[in-house]
Protein backbone atom coordinates (compact mmCIF):
# COMPACT_ATOMS: atom_id res chain seq x y z
CA UNK A 1 0.00 0.00 0.00
CA UNK A 2 1.15 3.47 -0.82
CA UNK A 3 -0.66 5.30 2.01
CA UNK A 4 0.66 5.74 5.55
CA UNK A 5 -2.88 6.12 6.88
CA UNK A 6 -4.11 3.17 8.99
CA UNK A 7 -6.16 0.83 6.77
CA UNK A 8 -9.83 -0.02 6.85
CA UNK A 9 -10.49 -3.78 7.02
CA UNK A 10 -13.31 -5.19 4.88
CA UNK A 11 -14.36 -8.75 5.70
CA UNK A 12 -16.01 -10.59 2.80
CA UNK A 13 -15.33 -10.56 -0.92
CA UNK A 14 -18.89 -10.67 -2.24
CA UNK A 15 -20.69 -7.83 -3.95
CA UNK A 16 -21.06 -5.72 -0.81
CA UNK A 17 -17.49 -6.24 0.38
CA UNK A 18 -15.88 -5.54 -2.97
CA UNK A 19 -17.97 -2.40 -3.46
CA UNK A 20 -17.14 -1.19 0.06
CA UNK A 21 -13.42 -1.74 -0.52
CA UNK A 22 -13.54 0.08 -3.85
CA UNK A 23 -15.43 3.08 -2.49
CA UNK A 24 -13.12 3.48 0.51
CA UNK A 25 -10.00 3.20 -1.64
CA UNK A 26 -11.36 5.66 -4.20
CA UNK A 27 -11.94 8.08 -1.34
CA UNK A 28 -8.21 7.96 -0.56
CA UNK A 29 -8.08 5.42 2.28
CA UNK A 30 -6.03 2.18 2.25
CA UNK A 31 -8.05 -1.02 2.49
CA UNK A 32 -7.32 -4.65 3.37
CA UNK A 33 -9.98 -6.94 1.87
CA UNK A 34 -10.28 -10.33 3.59
CA UNK A 35 -11.85 -13.28 1.70
CA UNK A 36 -11.77 -16.81 3.16
CA UNK A 37 -12.12 -18.69 -0.14
CA UNK A 38 -10.37 -20.86 -1.31
CA UNK A 39 -8.96 -21.77 2.12
CA UNK A 40 -12.51 -22.29 3.35
CA UNK A 41 -15.33 -22.70 0.86
CA UNK A 42 -19.06 -22.11 1.43
CA UNK A 43 -21.86 -24.52 0.61
CA UNK A 44 -23.06 -22.34 -2.28
CA UNK A 45 -19.99 -20.92 -4.02
CA UNK A 46 -18.35 -22.97 -6.75
CA UNK A 47 -15.18 -20.92 -7.30
CA UNK A 48 -12.84 -18.56 -5.50
CA UNK A 49 -13.40 -15.37 -7.49
CA UNK A 50 -14.40 -12.16 -5.78
CA UNK A 51 -17.97 -10.96 -6.40
CA UNK A 52 -19.08 -14.44 -7.50
CA UNK A 53 -22.77 -14.53 -8.43
CA UNK A 54 -24.34 -17.59 -6.80
CA UNK A 55 -28.10 -17.76 -7.33
CA UNK A 56 -28.68 -15.88 -10.58
CA UNK A 57 -26.92 -13.74 -13.14
CA UNK A 58 -29.70 -11.16 -13.21
CA UNK A 59 -29.60 -7.74 -11.58
CA UNK A 60 -33.31 -7.43 -12.46
CA UNK A 61 -34.92 -4.42 -14.14
CA UNK A 62 -32.71 -1.66 -15.53
CA UNK A 63 -35.58 0.79 -16.05
CA UNK A 64 -34.75 3.71 -13.78
CA UNK A 65 -37.94 5.65 -14.54
CA UNK A 66 -40.48 2.97 -13.64
CA UNK A 67 -38.73 0.44 -11.41
CA UNK A 68 -37.10 0.98 -8.01
CA UNK A 69 -34.25 -1.48 -8.64
CA UNK A 70 -33.55 0.18 -12.00
CA UNK A 71 -33.42 3.50 -10.17
CA UNK A 72 -30.95 1.99 -7.70
CA UNK A 73 -28.79 0.89 -10.67
CA UNK A 74 -28.71 4.45 -11.97
CA UNK A 75 -27.93 5.97 -8.58
CA UNK A 76 -25.04 3.55 -8.10
CA UNK A 77 -23.67 4.37 -11.57
CA UNK A 78 -23.71 8.06 -10.69
CA UNK A 79 -21.96 7.30 -7.40
CA UNK A 80 -19.02 5.52 -9.02
CA UNK A 81 -20.04 1.91 -8.37
CA UNK A 82 -17.50 -0.75 -9.36
CA UNK A 83 -20.23 -3.41 -9.38
CA UNK A 84 -22.36 -1.47 -11.85
CA UNK A 85 -19.36 -0.64 -14.02
CA UNK A 86 -18.49 -4.35 -14.29
CA UNK A 87 -22.14 -5.30 -14.87
CA UNK A 88 -22.49 -2.80 -17.71
CA UNK A 89 -19.28 -4.01 -19.35
CA UNK A 90 -20.31 -7.67 -19.25
CA UNK A 91 -24.08 -7.57 -19.76
CA UNK A 92 -25.87 -10.20 -21.81
CA UNK A 93 -29.24 -9.95 -23.61
CA UNK A 94 -32.09 -10.04 -21.07
CA UNK A 95 -34.84 -7.73 -22.37
CA UNK A 96 -35.43 -4.88 -19.96
CA UNK A 97 -33.35 -6.55 -17.25
CA UNK A 98 -29.62 -6.28 -16.62
CA UNK A 99 -28.02 -9.73 -16.70
CA UNK A 100 -24.31 -10.45 -16.85
CA UNK A 101 -21.75 -13.03 -17.86
CA UNK A 102 -20.97 -14.41 -14.39
CA UNK A 103 -17.33 -15.33 -14.91
CA UNK A 104 -16.39 -12.19 -16.84
CA UNK A 105 -18.18 -10.02 -14.28
CA UNK A 106 -16.31 -11.61 -11.35
CA UNK A 107 -12.98 -11.39 -13.18
CA UNK A 108 -13.54 -7.69 -13.94
CA UNK A 109 -14.26 -6.84 -10.30
CA UNK A 110 -11.30 -8.84 -8.99
CA UNK A 111 -8.88 -7.34 -11.50
CA UNK A 112 -9.96 -3.79 -10.64
CA UNK A 113 -9.40 -4.42 -6.93
CA UNK A 114 -6.11 -6.25 -7.40
CA UNK A 115 -4.73 -3.39 -9.50
CA UNK A 116 -5.82 -0.63 -7.13
CA UNK A 117 -2.79 0.88 -5.35
CA UNK A 118 -4.68 1.30 -2.05
CA UNK A 119 -6.20 -2.21 -1.85
CA UNK A 120 -4.56 -5.36 -0.49
CA UNK A 121 -6.43 -8.65 -0.91
CA UNK A 122 -5.79 -11.23 1.81
CA UNK A 123 -7.09 -14.78 1.43
CA UNK A 124 -7.85 -15.84 5.00
CA UNK A 125 -10.81 -16.57 7.26
CA UNK A 126 -11.70 -14.10 9.98
CA UNK A 127 -12.86 -16.73 12.44
CA UNK A 128 -14.40 -14.55 15.11
CA UNK A 129 -14.64 -10.88 15.99
CA UNK A 130 -11.88 -8.89 14.26
CA UNK A 131 -8.85 -8.12 16.46
CA UNK A 132 -9.19 -5.06 18.73
CA UNK A 133 -6.54 -3.13 16.80
CA UNK A 134 -8.77 -3.19 13.71
CA UNK A 135 -10.51 0.02 14.66
CA UNK A 136 -12.50 0.55 11.45
CA UNK A 137 -14.05 -2.63 10.03
CA UNK A 138 -16.76 -3.33 7.45
CA UNK A 139 -18.30 -6.80 7.87
CA UNK A 140 -19.89 -7.88 4.59
CA UNK A 141 -19.94 -11.66 4.87
CA UNK A 142 -23.45 -12.22 3.56
CA UNK A 143 -26.03 -14.92 4.26
CA UNK A 144 -23.37 -17.66 4.35
CA UNK A 145 -21.26 -16.07 7.09
CA UNK A 146 -18.89 -18.64 8.61
CA UNK A 147 -20.12 -20.18 11.85
CA UNK A 148 -17.38 -18.76 14.14
CA UNK A 149 -17.95 -15.18 12.97
CA UNK A 150 -21.75 -15.55 13.11
CA UNK A 151 -21.51 -16.89 16.66
CA UNK A 152 -19.26 -14.02 17.70
CA UNK A 153 -21.73 -11.49 16.29
CA UNK A 154 -24.62 -13.30 17.98
CA UNK A 155 -22.91 -13.08 21.37
CA UNK A 156 -22.14 -9.40 20.85
CA UNK A 157 -25.62 -8.39 19.73
CA UNK A 158 -27.50 -10.59 22.17
CA UNK A 159 -29.68 -12.08 19.44
CA UNK A 160 -30.95 -15.60 20.09
CA UNK A 161 -30.00 -16.90 16.64
CA UNK A 162 -28.70 -15.67 13.33
CA UNK A 163 -28.89 -18.74 11.10
CA UNK A 164 -32.16 -20.60 10.56
CA UNK A 165 -34.76 -21.18 7.88
CA UNK A 166 -35.89 -17.61 7.47
CA UNK A 167 -39.58 -17.85 6.61
CA UNK A 168 -40.55 -14.42 5.27
CA UNK A 169 -44.08 -13.05 5.11
CA UNK A 170 -45.29 -11.07 2.08
CA UNK A 171 -45.60 -7.29 2.21
CA UNK A 172 -48.45 -5.49 0.45
CA UNK A 173 -48.68 -1.93 -0.83
CA UNK A 174 -51.42 -0.30 1.24
CA UNK A 175 -52.88 1.59 -1.71
CA UNK A 176 -53.66 -1.72 -3.49
CA UNK A 177 -55.92 -3.00 -0.67
CA UNK A 178 -59.71 -2.83 -1.22
CA UNK A 179 -61.12 -1.05 1.82
CA UNK A 180 -64.68 -1.69 0.71
CA UNK A 181 -63.96 -5.20 2.09
CA UNK A 182 -61.07 -4.59 4.52
CA UNK A 183 -61.05 -2.41 7.64
CA UNK A 184 -58.77 -1.10 10.39
CA UNK A 185 -59.10 -2.60 13.88
CA UNK A 186 -56.97 -4.14 16.61
CA UNK A 187 -58.24 -7.17 18.51
CA UNK A 188 -60.62 -5.96 21.20
CA UNK A 189 -59.73 -2.43 19.98
CA UNK A 190 -56.60 -2.64 22.14
CA UNK A 191 -54.01 0.04 21.39
CA UNK A 192 -50.40 -1.07 21.24
CA UNK A 193 -47.30 1.12 21.67
CA UNK A 194 -47.81 4.19 19.51
CA UNK A 195 -51.14 2.81 18.25
CA UNK A 196 -54.74 3.93 18.47
CA UNK A 197 -56.71 0.69 18.74
CA UNK A 198 -57.03 0.40 14.97
CA UNK A 199 -53.49 -0.71 14.17
CA UNK A 200 -54.21 -3.61 11.82
CA UNK A 201 -55.85 -3.97 8.44
CA UNK A 202 -58.27 -6.90 8.57
CA UNK A 203 -59.56 -9.08 5.73
CA UNK A 204 -62.47 -11.35 6.70
CA UNK A 205 -63.30 -14.83 5.41
CA UNK A 206 -66.48 -16.86 5.78
CA UNK A 207 -66.34 -20.64 6.22
CA UNK A 208 -66.49 -21.42 2.51
CA UNK A 209 -63.76 -18.93 1.67
CA UNK A 210 -61.55 -20.22 4.49
CA UNK A 211 -61.88 -23.86 3.46
CA UNK A 212 -61.09 -23.03 -0.17
CA UNK A 213 -58.07 -21.04 0.99
CA UNK A 214 -56.73 -23.91 3.14
CA UNK A 215 -57.16 -26.34 0.25
CA UNK A 216 -55.25 -24.00 -2.06
CA UNK A 217 -52.44 -23.64 0.50
CA UNK A 218 -52.02 -27.39 0.84
CA UNK A 219 -52.13 -27.99 -2.92
CA UNK A 220 -49.91 -25.04 -3.88
CA UNK A 221 -46.48 -25.71 -5.35
CA UNK A 222 -43.70 -25.22 -2.79
CA UNK A 223 -40.03 -24.33 -3.16
CA UNK A 224 -37.45 -27.10 -2.96
CA UNK A 225 -34.59 -26.85 -0.50
CA UNK A 226 -31.01 -26.91 -1.71
CA UNK A 227 -29.04 -29.90 -0.49
CA UNK A 228 -26.99 -27.80 1.93
CA UNK A 229 -30.16 -26.26 3.44
CA UNK A 230 -31.98 -29.50 4.25
CA UNK A 231 -30.60 -29.94 7.76
CA UNK A 232 -31.21 -26.37 8.92
CA UNK A 233 -34.15 -26.37 11.34
CA UNK A 234 -37.21 -24.17 11.11
CA UNK A 235 -37.44 -21.29 13.53
CA UNK A 236 -40.42 -22.62 15.49
CA UNK A 237 -41.83 -19.16 16.22
CA UNK A 238 -41.87 -18.37 12.49
CA UNK A 239 -43.33 -21.48 10.83
CA UNK A 240 -44.56 -21.32 7.22
CA UNK A 241 -48.33 -21.21 6.99
CA UNK A 242 -48.33 -24.41 4.90
CA UNK A 243 -46.61 -26.27 7.74
CA UNK A 244 -49.24 -24.96 10.16
CA UNK A 245 -52.06 -25.91 7.77
CA UNK A 246 -50.65 -29.44 7.48
CA UNK A 247 -51.16 -29.83 11.23
CA UNK A 248 -54.93 -29.62 10.78
CA UNK A 249 -57.55 -27.59 8.87
CA UNK A 250 -58.43 -25.47 11.92
CA UNK A 251 -54.83 -24.71 12.96
CA UNK A 252 -54.68 -21.33 11.23
CA UNK A 253 -58.06 -20.30 12.72
CA UNK A 254 -56.51 -20.78 16.15
CA UNK A 255 -53.25 -19.14 15.07
CA UNK A 256 -52.56 -16.14 12.84
CA UNK A 257 -56.08 -16.21 11.30
CA UNK A 258 -58.05 -16.30 14.56
CA UNK A 259 -61.10 -14.00 14.39
CA UNK A 260 -61.56 -13.30 18.12
CA UNK A 261 -61.89 -9.70 19.23
CA UNK A 262 -62.80 -8.47 15.74
CA UNK A 263 -66.07 -7.35 14.16
CA UNK A 264 -66.44 -6.83 10.42
CA UNK A 265 -68.07 -3.38 10.06
CA UNK A 266 -69.33 -4.33 6.60
CA UNK A 267 -71.47 -7.17 8.03
CA UNK A 268 -71.68 -6.39 11.75
CA UNK A 269 -70.54 -9.96 12.55
CA UNK A 270 -67.42 -11.70 13.75
CA UNK A 271 -65.75 -13.37 10.75
CA UNK A 272 -65.08 -17.11 10.51
CA UNK A 273 -61.38 -16.32 9.96
CA UNK A 274 -59.39 -13.17 9.39
CA UNK A 275 -56.11 -12.17 7.78
CA UNK A 276 -54.39 -9.27 9.52
CA UNK A 277 -51.82 -6.90 8.03
CA UNK A 278 -49.55 -4.82 10.23
CA UNK A 279 -47.78 -1.58 9.28
CA UNK A 280 -44.23 -2.42 8.18
CA UNK A 281 -42.57 0.95 7.61
CA UNK A 282 -42.64 4.37 9.20
CA UNK A 283 -44.35 5.92 6.18
CA UNK A 284 -47.37 3.60 6.51
CA UNK A 285 -47.24 2.65 2.84
CA UNK A 286 -46.36 -1.03 3.35
CA UNK A 287 -48.23 -3.66 5.36
CA UNK A 288 -46.96 -7.08 6.44
CA UNK A 289 -49.28 -10.11 6.28
CA UNK A 290 -49.10 -11.19 9.91
CA UNK A 291 -48.03 -14.81 10.36
CA UNK A 292 -48.01 -15.46 6.62
CA UNK A 293 -44.42 -16.55 6.18
CA UNK A 294 -44.45 -19.10 3.39
CA UNK A 295 -42.48 -21.42 1.14
CA UNK A 296 -45.01 -21.28 -1.71
CA UNK A 297 -43.48 -20.45 -5.08
CA UNK A 298 -43.93 -16.81 -6.02
CA UNK A 299 -46.53 -17.38 -8.74
CA UNK A 300 -48.56 -19.50 -6.35
CA UNK A 301 -48.39 -16.84 -3.66
CA UNK A 302 -49.81 -14.19 -5.95
CA UNK A 303 -52.63 -16.50 -7.05
CA UNK A 304 -53.54 -17.88 -3.63
CA UNK A 305 -53.19 -14.70 -1.56
CA UNK A 306 -55.43 -12.82 -3.99
CA UNK A 307 -58.16 -15.24 -2.90
CA UNK A 308 -58.29 -13.24 0.35
CA UNK A 309 -61.19 -10.75 0.38
CA UNK A 310 -59.77 -7.25 0.04
CA UNK A 311 -56.54 -8.45 -1.56
CA UNK A 312 -57.96 -9.39 -4.96
CA UNK A 313 -55.86 -6.67 -6.62
CA UNK A 314 -53.01 -6.69 -4.11
CA UNK A 315 -49.62 -5.47 -5.27
CA UNK A 316 -46.76 -7.08 -3.37
CA UNK A 317 -43.66 -5.10 -2.36
CA UNK A 318 -42.15 -8.42 -1.32
CA UNK A 319 -43.37 -11.98 -1.67
CA UNK A 320 -42.70 -14.59 0.98
CA UNK A 321 -39.76 -16.92 0.96
CA UNK A 322 -37.86 -19.54 2.87
CA UNK A 323 -34.10 -19.96 2.91
CA UNK A 324 -31.13 -20.31 5.18
CA UNK A 325 -30.06 -16.83 6.06
CA UNK A 326 -27.77 -14.88 8.35
CA UNK A 327 -28.75 -11.30 9.05
CA UNK A 328 -28.81 -8.97 12.01
CA UNK A 329 -31.78 -7.10 13.43
CA UNK A 330 -30.44 -3.87 11.97
CA UNK A 331 -33.11 -1.41 13.23
CA UNK A 332 -32.30 -2.57 16.76
CA UNK A 333 -28.52 -2.95 16.67
CA UNK A 334 -27.15 -0.52 14.04
CA UNK A 335 -26.86 3.26 14.15
CA UNK A 336 -27.39 5.60 11.20
CA UNK A 337 -23.76 5.11 10.14
CA UNK A 338 -24.30 1.31 9.85
CA UNK A 339 -22.16 0.80 12.96
CA UNK A 340 -22.90 -1.77 15.64
CA UNK A 341 -24.15 0.14 18.68
CA UNK A 342 -22.52 -2.40 20.99
CA UNK A 343 -19.13 -1.99 19.28
CA UNK A 344 -18.97 0.99 16.90
CA UNK A 345 -15.66 0.00 15.31
CA UNK A 346 -17.68 -2.65 13.45
CA UNK A 347 -19.78 -1.49 10.52
CA UNK A 348 -22.04 -3.88 8.58
CA UNK A 349 -22.87 -4.00 4.89
CA UNK A 350 -24.70 -6.13 2.36
CA UNK A 351 -27.31 -8.80 2.86
CA UNK A 352 -26.28 -9.28 6.48
CA UNK A 353 -27.93 -5.91 7.22
CA UNK A 354 -31.33 -7.16 6.04
CA UNK A 355 -31.54 -6.23 2.38
CA UNK A 356 -32.33 -8.73 -0.38
CA UNK A 357 -30.75 -8.93 -3.80
CA UNK A 358 -27.37 -8.50 -5.45
CA UNK A 359 -27.81 -4.81 -6.22
CA UNK A 360 -29.26 -3.92 -2.83
CA UNK A 361 -26.37 -5.71 -1.10
CA UNK A 362 -23.79 -3.90 -3.23
CA UNK A 363 -25.50 -0.55 -2.61
CA UNK A 364 -25.20 -0.91 1.17
CA UNK A 365 -21.55 -1.80 0.62
CA UNK A 366 -21.16 1.37 -1.43
CA UNK A 367 -22.49 3.57 1.36
CA UNK A 368 -20.67 1.63 4.11
CA UNK A 369 -17.35 2.02 2.29
CA UNK A 370 -17.83 5.76 1.94
CA UNK A 371 -18.88 6.07 5.58
CA UNK A 372 -15.84 4.09 6.75
CA UNK A 373 -13.54 6.29 4.65
CA UNK A 374 -15.09 9.51 5.95
CA UNK A 375 -14.64 8.32 9.53
CA UNK A 376 -11.00 7.41 8.90
CA UNK A 377 -10.46 10.91 7.50
CA UNK A 378 -11.92 12.50 10.62
CA UNK A 379 -15.51 13.15 9.57
CA UNK A 380 -18.93 11.56 9.22
CA UNK A 381 -20.68 11.03 5.91
CA UNK A 382 -24.21 12.39 5.77
CA UNK A 383 -26.32 9.47 4.46
CA UNK A 384 -28.03 9.88 1.08
CA UNK A 385 -31.46 11.57 1.24
CA UNK A 386 -34.30 9.18 2.02
CA UNK A 387 -35.97 10.33 -1.22
CA UNK A 388 -33.27 8.37 -3.12
CA UNK A 389 -33.15 4.60 -3.53
CA UNK A 390 -29.85 4.48 -1.63
CA UNK A 391 -31.24 6.60 1.19
CA UNK A 392 -34.55 4.74 1.33
CA UNK A 393 -32.72 1.44 1.90
CA UNK A 394 -30.41 2.91 4.55
CA UNK A 395 -33.35 4.53 6.34
CA UNK A 396 -35.36 1.30 6.23
CA UNK A 397 -32.69 -0.88 7.81
CA UNK A 398 -31.57 1.63 10.42
CA UNK A 399 -34.80 3.28 11.55
CA UNK A 400 -37.74 2.90 9.19
CA UNK A 401 -38.60 -0.78 9.66
CA UNK A 402 -40.41 -2.25 12.64
CA UNK A 403 -37.67 -4.06 14.58
CA UNK A 404 -40.19 -6.61 15.89
CA UNK A 405 -41.02 -7.90 12.42
CA UNK A 406 -37.83 -6.97 10.57
CA UNK A 407 -37.03 -9.25 7.63
CA UNK A 408 -34.83 -8.85 4.52
CA UNK A 409 -36.30 -6.49 1.92
CA UNK A 410 -35.74 -5.59 -1.72
CA UNK A 411 -35.76 -1.94 -2.76
CA UNK A 412 -39.26 -0.76 -3.74
CA UNK A 413 -41.16 2.52 -4.05
CA UNK A 414 -43.03 1.80 -0.82
CA UNK A 415 -39.82 2.68 1.07
CA UNK A 416 -39.73 6.22 -0.39
CA UNK A 417 -41.52 9.25 1.02
CA UNK A 418 -44.79 9.56 -0.88
CA UNK A 419 -45.57 12.20 -3.46
CA UNK A 420 -48.49 13.03 -5.68
CA UNK A 421 -48.36 12.30 -9.42
CA UNK A 422 -48.41 15.28 -11.80
CA UNK A 423 -51.81 17.03 -11.93
CA UNK A 424 -54.25 15.91 -14.58
CA UNK A 425 -53.07 12.28 -14.73
CA UNK A 426 -55.96 9.86 -14.23
CA UNK A 427 -56.74 6.15 -14.06
CA UNK A 428 -54.05 3.54 -14.39
CA UNK A 429 -51.53 6.11 -15.57
CA UNK A 430 -51.44 7.68 -12.11
CA UNK A 431 -49.32 4.85 -10.73
CA UNK A 432 -46.78 5.05 -13.56
CA UNK A 433 -46.64 8.85 -13.40
CA UNK A 434 -46.12 8.71 -9.64
CA UNK A 435 -43.17 6.29 -9.97
CA UNK A 436 -41.60 8.46 -12.65
CA UNK A 437 -41.99 11.57 -10.51
CA UNK A 438 -40.39 9.79 -7.53
CA UNK A 439 -37.51 8.60 -9.72
CA UNK A 440 -36.84 12.08 -11.10
CA UNK A 441 -36.94 13.50 -7.57
CA UNK A 442 -34.49 10.80 -6.44
CA UNK A 443 -31.90 11.56 -9.10
CA UNK A 444 -32.18 15.31 -8.51
CA UNK A 445 -31.71 14.85 -4.76
CA UNK A 446 -28.85 12.42 -5.34
CA UNK A 447 -27.11 15.02 -7.49
CA UNK A 448 -27.41 17.59 -4.71
CA UNK A 449 -26.04 15.09 -2.17
CA UNK A 450 -23.10 14.15 -4.40
CA UNK A 451 -22.26 17.83 -4.73
CA UNK A 452 -21.99 18.26 -0.96
CA UNK A 453 -20.29 15.09 0.32
CA UNK A 454 -16.83 16.32 -0.55
CA UNK A 455 -16.99 18.10 2.79
CA UNK A 456 -17.90 15.72 5.65
CA UNK A 457 -19.36 16.79 8.92
CA UNK A 458 -17.03 16.94 11.89
CA UNK A 459 -17.00 13.67 13.82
Amino acid sequence: MTDKMKPIHVVGGGLAGTEAAWQAAQAGVPVILHEMRPHRMTDAHTGQGLAELVCSNSFRSDDWENNAVGLLHEEMRRTGSLIMRAADRHKVPAGGALAVDREAFSAEVEAALAQHPRITIVREEVDGLPPPDWDNVVIATGPLTSAPLAEAVRRLTGEDALAFFDAIAPIVHKDSIDFSRAWFQSRYDKAGPGGDGADYINCAMDREQYEAFIAALLAGEKTDFKEWEKNTPYFEACLPIEVMAERGPETLRFGPMKPVGLTDPHTGRRPHAVVQLRQDNALGSLYNMVGFQTKLKHGEQTRIFRMIPGLEEAQFARLGGLHRNTFIQSPRVLDGQLRLKAEPRLRFAGQMTGVEGYVESASIGLVAGRMAAAQRQGGLLVPPPRTTALGALITHITEGADARTFQPMNVNYGLFPDMEPPPGVKGKERGRAKKQAMSRRALADLGTWLGTIGVTQAA
